[in-house]
């Protein structure tokens, strides 16, 4: 027999506007919504903004933000809890593996997300990437919906354990990014990232353009649909130059130690 709670949230159930969605995130997260607009806002694409009663347009880069930084802290401490003997390098690249742009993209069709998102035409089929920002909004929104200790449940049940085998991804290495972090950990040298120009394509969708500095050195610049794509381009390009430029390696090398 179904709970109290349950029971409570299929009568409301037939009540609320959008039951499609309010069954979707159930099935997705193992929680009903309390409130389902901010899963319809998690699920507005900037390209297809939605004007609010009072005039003002939105979007759910907002939420998109929140559960860029949910995602982090949670699995941050998940994989500080699963390996106790690992060192802050391993624990960072690990991370940066599972909440890469390229993995929550592969999570989000797994859900289908797309099939829900609001968006204009051109941008569904530019941005590779709208699975991966719809998911990250969603869990802003649940976040909001349900607090902390929920969203943790959700975010390691329904995406890491279900998403991710954890040790098959430390085999793997194909974070530009936090491969060329761990080179500047090894040899004590600073990096930093730069955003350099923010430009649009002929489908109006923005580009970002990032540089590298390494040591105070300009290492690499690349560019990408979202701010993480373009860091990783933008890596592996250092990455590439330190490995095949040895002037520069010595460069860099130098121009710390000078520091």
């Amino acid at each position: 027999m179904a709970s109290l709670s349950n029971l409570i949230s299929l009568i409301k159930l037939l009540f609320v506007k959008d039951k499609e969605l309010y069954v979707y995130v159930h099935r997705i997260t193992g929680y009903y919504p309390r409130n389902i607009q901010l899963y319809q806002l998690a699920l507005v694409h900037r390209s297809k903004p939605l004007q609010l009663p009072n005039g003002r347009w939105t979007n759910n880069e907002r939420l998109e933000y929140l559960g860029d930084a949910v995602l982090d802290l949670v699995v941050a401490e998940y994989l500080y809890n699963q390996f106790p003997g690992k060192h802050e390098g391993f624990l960072t690249s690990t991370r940066a593996k599972i909440v890469q742009r390229e993995s929550l993209n592969r999570v989000g069709k797994a859900y289908h997300l797309e099939t829900h998102v609001r968006a204009a035409t051109h941008s569904t089929s530019h941005n590779s990437y709208i699975n991966g920002n719809a998911l990250e909004a969603l869990v802003g929104a649940f976040y909001l919906d349900h607090g902390y200790k929920r969203s943790k449940s959700f975010i390691v049940e329904r995406i890491i354990k279900k998403h991710f085998d954890l040790n098959e991804l430390v085999k793997t290495d194909q974070n530009f990014k936090s491969r060329l972090i761990e080179w500047t950990q090894k040899y004590h040298v600073t990096i930093e990232y730069t955003l350099v120009d923010t430009m649009n394509d002929k489908d109006n969708n923005p580009v970002f353009k990032t540089a590298v500095i390494i040591a105070g050195q300009y290492a690499a610049d690349g560019t990408g649909y979202s701010k993480k794509e373009s860091h990783q381009n933008a890596s592996k390009k250092a990455l590439d130059r330190l490995r095949s430029d040895t002037a520069f390696r010595q460069q860099v090398l130098t121009a710390d130690n000078e520091n």
